[in-house]
Formats: structure tokens, C-alpha cells, sequence
């Protein structure tokens, strides 16, 4: 049999998949589900063959599904979607039960928008407004300032990430 006509063959849901399976069956590449393996080891534990390879069960395929909708859906990192699916479960996850809880709404009834949220709708509202030519002279130095100080966040992540890093 031909490597496309292999393809063309659907597996069961109840198949085990090689890490090339899995990765072209999320849209990820190899790569990254061997980084969430180490990373979620209590959740993906693929079956390795005595060649190396990874074989993924079907239980390890819906904890990426769970990983996945978490961190690229949800924009959680990698440290909070553990902890959630530990707390929740995958298939709370996966069947859209799960509860996302802030510190902060942990604190007080009232969901909070972050500061960088609100600072993100300021810039967002502002070019909505009018277009930039029309704009007065004043909204563009806030938005200015705004930028700068975009600029200097990012730029304190950056080296504290760099410092954790190291």
C-alpha cells in the first residue's frame, strides 16, 4: 500500500496513534506534544515501543484536546492548565464544563478587568474613533505615551524571562 493511500485510512477513536498521528490530528507539530508530555505527565502518558516510538491512547489524545483548548483557546499558560485540569478534569475541559477562577474573582464577587485589558480597549476604542489624521493632537500623545509604556512592559517581561532562563 502507497503512503497516500495509507493516509487516506481513518483510524478508530479507540487506535493508537504514532506522534505524527496525533500532532497532524490537533494541527500541533511532534514537537510540541513532546513538550507537553513533559510537561503534563500526570495527563499524557503514551505507551513507547522498544524502537522509541511514542504510541498515544486514545486517553492521551483527549488530554491534548484538553491542553490544547486550554492554552490556544483559552490563552492559559502552561502552569494554569495544569493546575485546572487537575482541579476540573479533562473532560470537564473537553465538554465545556470547566470554570475558569481569577485570584481576583476569587476575591471579590465582581468579575475585574485587568489593568492591561482596559488598557488594550482604550488603544483599541481610540483608532476606532477617527482615523489617524483627523485624530487631535492630544489623543495622539496619550496613545503615544500608551505605546512607550506598551514598550517598557514588554521589555521588563522580556528580561525576566531571560533572567528565569538562565
Amino acid at each position: 500500500m502507497s503512503k497516500s493511500a495509507a493516509r487516506k485510512i481513518e483510524k478508530s477513536v479507540d487506535a493508537y496513534r504514532s506522534i505524527g498521528e496525533a500532532a497532524d490530528e490537533l494541527g500541533l507539530q511532534p514537537h510540541v506534544l513532546r513538550y507537553w508530555e513533559g510537561k503534563f505527565g500526570k495527563f499524557i502518558k503514551p505507551l513507547k515501543r522498544r524502537d522509541g516510538r511514542r504510541m498515544f491512547r486514545p486517553d492521551d489524545m483527549q488530554s491534548l484536546r484538553a491542553i490544547q483548548t486550554l492554552v490556544h483557546d483559552k490563552g492559559m499558560t502552561l502552569k494554569g492548565a495544569e493546575k485546572l485540569l487537575s482541579q476540573q478534569g479533562v473532560e470537564s475541559v473537553l465538554l465545556g464544563d470547566v470554570r475558569i477562577v481569577t485570584p481576583v474573582e476569587v476575591a471579590s464577587a465582581e468579575p475585574q478587568i485587568s489593568p492591561a485589558r482596559e488598557m488594550q480597549e482604550t488603544v483599541r476604542q481610540a483608532f476606532k474613533a477617527r482615523p489617524a489624521e483627523d485624530m487631535p493632537r492630544a489623543t495622539g500623545n496619550r496613545l503615544e505615551a500608551m505605546l512607550a509604556d506598551l514598550t517598557d512592559i514588554k521589555a521588563r517581561l522580556d528580561a525576566a524571562r531571560f533572567k528565569k532562563a538562565a
